[in-house]
């Protein structure tokens, strides 16, 4: 009777421990959105609650064991009377030794293959992490490549224009005047830009398309990229360029420059008579891709996401560190010498799973950047 009777407790108590742990799945999977990090989550609860029903079966087996033990001794002090009982109680200390066996490999099994799938679950939840946000990564620097791609067209096309030329040849008050008038009209199609400047030989500002706005006329930028980049150009099909900066020209704003070299009668190869600058408003582009890429509001309180030049240096930034901030870490030379890649490392302080896309280009142009998302993984 007893070993019937405390049989069915230890099945009874077993059956309400893992009762227990089906529901507290159920719960979970209420509360949480099933990424594959909370699935590794369920994964440590699970292994937990499994670790603890095995625990209570063995409580539970113990008692019996002393039970068993118990009722051989009693069966002995019976004598005679007592030797059908003591037959139960060997079969009974016999059950006990059969479920400690049982118990001691089902904790062995059970946490070997939990460990094992959550090791699994983890492994690839960092791979579609990493795979995810660097996909991202190759989006933003793929549609700012495409759009400066167009920049570098524009200012080929503007530098041939007959006013431009005209002006650099006479160097006339009313023919600059025209010319800044012709800019103009230009830019109120081309809002993207902040002005389009006209330089002749010397560095000197002749004519810009909002002279009323930027009072850049006269400044002298022989001293710039822009510039002397347009002026070591070979021919037409070629340009210069200056990275993300402050423009003096606009007031300081943050700009990008593409430039061309205006040559005698818009021909391609003929001599050079001055320089077409285009003064490309970067943060309207650039900080609107950052802003904007497609994570959850979740995410984005622990990501960041930024373009930098080959030296790290910020030149765009989800965060408004752009020209203030460089992005160091170890691996970052590795990291950087491929297309598309991601890397777990420790970035200030922080693990963080830090997603990068070299700039693929478009057509015959790339801005060689590197895009980063930078996300930081909760702790363990």
């Amino acid at each position: 009777m007893i070993n019937l009777i405390t049989h069915f407790h230890i099945i009874s108590s077993t059956k309400v421990v893992i009762m227990q742990v089906i529901q507290n799945q159920k719960d979970v999977s209420k509360e949480k959105n099933f990424t594959l990090e909370s699935v590794a989550e369920v994964s440590e609860i699970l292994a937990s609650k499994v670790e603890a029903a095995i625990n209570e079966v063995e409580r539970l087996n113990s008692q019996t064991h002393m039970i068993a033990i118990n009722a051989r001794i009693e069966a002995s002090r019976a004598g005679e009377a007592g030797k059908a009982f003591s037959v139960v109680a060997e079969q009974m200390n016999d059950l006990s030794g059969k479920i400690g066996n049982v118990n001691q490999k089902m904790r062995h099994d059970s946490r070997d293959t939990i460990d094992e799938l959550s090791n699994l679950i983890k492994t690839q939840a960092v791979t579609v992490r990493g795979t995810r946000l660097s996909d991202l990564a190759l989006t933003n620097i793929d549609l700012i490549d495409r759009n400066l791609y167009e920049r570098t067209c524009d200012v080929r096309w503007w530098a041939t224009d007959n006013s431009v030329v005209s002006a650099l040849t006479s160097k006339s008050k009313d023919a600059c005047a025209f010319t800044s008038g012709r800019l103009g009209v230009i830019l109120n199609s081309y809002t993207i830009y902040f002005d389009i400047v006209l330089a002749d030989l010397k560095g000197k500002i002749i004519a810009t398309g909002r002279p009323e706005q930027y009072f850049s006329i006269d400044s002298d930028v022989s001293d710039t990229d822009w510039f002397q980049s347009a002026l070591a150009t070979t021919s037409g099909k070629e340009f210069g360029f200056q990275s993300v900066s402050r423009c003096k020209l606009v007031n300081e704003q943050m700009s990008v420059i593409y430039s061309c070299a205006v040559r005698e009668n818009g021909d391609s190869n003929g001599k050079i008579l001055g320089v077409l600058g285009v003064v490309f408003d970067w943060e309207s582009l650039a900080q609107k891709i950052m802003y904007d890429v497609p994570i959850s509001e979740e995410e984005k309180f622990d990501t960041r996401v930024c373009i930098v030049d080959n030296q790290g240096s910020v030149l765009a930034d989800s965060v408004n560190q752009q020209l203030q901030d460089t992005i160091q870490f170890t691996g970052r030379s590795a990291l950087f010498d491929k297309k598309k890649s991601f890397a777990i490392e420790d970035f200030r302080g922080n693990n963080c799973c830090i997603a990068h896309a070299l700039s693929p280009g478009y057509q015959t142009y790339a801005t060689g950047w590197h895009s980063l998302i930078i996300q930081k993984l909760k702790k363990r």
